[in-house]
């Protein structure tokens, strides 16, 4: 397994508009792209930080060429909603000790 770690700066009021842009566009991902899906944690009012999972890096890395046309305004979305967004982490997995639960 693979997984991304993800940092977003939010611009000041613009946070619910990046959570729904964020939670779309995940999705998409995840039913298009093979994602193992993604969990978004806030920091503090303006960073956010987003945990994804792949399968592998090679997935993650073709990743985006199978998404449907309406994944771009999320995306466009997230973007302008944002001040900077940054990949913090690429890594591969050596151990999983997470325990899965039903929401």
């Amino acid at each position: 397994m693979f997984a991304v770690i993800y940092k977003f700066k939010v611009k000041l009021g613009q946070e619910e508009v990046f959570t729904e842009a964020w939670t779309k566009l995940t999705q998409l991902i995840y039913q298009y792209e093979a994602s193992l899906g993604s969990r978004l944690h806030r920091q503090s009012d303006a960073i956010y930080i987003a945990y994804a999972q792949w399968p592998d890096r090679n997935t993650w890395a073709g990743s985006g060429e199978k998404l449907p046309k309406e994944a771009e305004q999320y995306r466009n979305q997230m973007r302008e909603s944002c001040e900077s967004i940054e990949t913090l982490h690429e890594l591969e997995m050596v151990e999983n000790l997470l325990k899965n639960r039903p929401f």
